[in-house]
């Protein structure tokens, strides 16, 4: 493995040169600096992360809390951590897992205070999170892959899930379709306060009510078994439903076994809308998934580069909600059958 003397007798330059050269500490020509990079690359020299981050005090590492117990990393969110992971290596930076949910703080604060990372991306955020402050009281950045229900001056990126319930609602309902239910995330992520699920539940309500229509709507945890279950309860007492808005990407699978297994089709005894997922969900689904398609790689790569931004002593960028996309392909269209109100 090549050392940073290799690469000084090899640009003709001193071991301090190549040094400031790296640090930007002092000032290097632009002559020099070319040198001393073109043998950099000829000899494929890495600098040593350690002693990276002993020279600058910095770890060059952000870590990402993500609560991994209980949730599956699905396409969706695979998606964003893909975006985040690729936005912190352009910028030298790597992205480690820290695997804690909001409800636990203390263990977030445990590592936080080891200062093995710069800054923390928090994902699946809760409207009132205790992770932000155990992050913060450590002296470190946070940035909110989410939004809390007061984010303040921090970095934030969400999904505007306020506009996708109203976009899918409004879909349905032009095509005629009165009787639309919900099919959220699980109980204990609305107990929780889970972002998400509480804004979309009351846009959905909201985009309802604005129509005159009665929201029908339920939780389910996200697996396939759980949407399977929650549709076929759905069926049972509100048989008069024609549509199905899904915001639970495992539970899709099941719910499409529930159709089936009640003898409906898709779309002309019932249509069915996604929320917030990827292209590839939707490509897996029993038919091509009329789906608002969610921000994927965007929303992550935004949120390192504003935590970015806050550790070069920048203010924050404002905050963002990202739109979701219509993408209608075979499993939405107009009502076919007669219902009872």
């Amino acid at each position: 493995m090549a050392t940073m003397q290799d690469v000084a007798d090899l640009a003709h330059v001193s071991l301090s040169t190549v040094s400031y050269t790296l640090t930007g500490k002092r000032p290097v020509s632009a002559a020099t600096r070319a040198r001393v990079e073109q043998a950099m690359a000829q000899l494929d020299f890495r600098r040593d992360p350690v002693a990276r981050a002993l020279a600058s005090r910095r770890t060059h590492v952000l870590a990402l809390a993500y609560p991994v117990y209980g949730v599956s990393l699905g396409a969706t969110l695979n998606e964003i951590v893909q975006g985040a992971v690729e936005a912190a290596r352009e910028a030298d930076y790597e992205l480690v897992l820290w695997p804690v949910s909001s409800s636990e703080p203390e263990v977030l604060r445990e590592l936080a205070a080891g200062r093995t990372a710069d800054g923390v991306l928090l994902m699946e955020v809760a409207l009132d999170d205790p992770r932000i402050e155990a992050v913060e009281s450590q002296g470190l950045a946070c940035a909110l892959i989410g939004r809390s229900a007061d984010p303040a001056d921090r970095v934030w990126v969400d999904i505007d899930f306020e506009e996708s319930l109203e976009v899918a609602v409004d879909h349905l309902a032009s095509q005629g379709h009165t009787h639309i239910a919900f099919v959220n995330r699980s109980q204990a992520d609305l107990d929780a306060g889970y972002g998400p699920s509480v804004r979309a539940l009351r846009a959905y309500e909201e985009s309802m009510a604005q129509r005159g229509l009665t929201p029908v709507s339920t939780p389910c945890d996200v697996n396939p078994g759980a949407g399977r279950r929650a549709t076929s309860a759905l069926l049972a007492e509100h048989p008069e439903l024609t549509a199905v808005i899904v915001m639970n990407e495992l539970a899709l699978f099941g719910v499409a076994s529930a159709l089936r297994e009640a003898g409906r089709s898709v779309p002309r005894d019932m249509s069915v809308v996604g929320i917030a997922i990827s292209g590839e969900i939707s490509d897996m689904y029993d038919h091509p998934l009329t789906y608002l398609a969610a921000p994927g790689p965007d929303q992550g790569r935004r949120a390192v580069h504003g935590l970015l931004e806050v550790l070069g002593g920048r203010p924050a960028p404002a905050g963002v909600n990202l739109p979701c996309t219509l993408q209608v392909r075979e499993t939405s269209g107009p009502v076919t059958r007669l219902t009872t109100p």
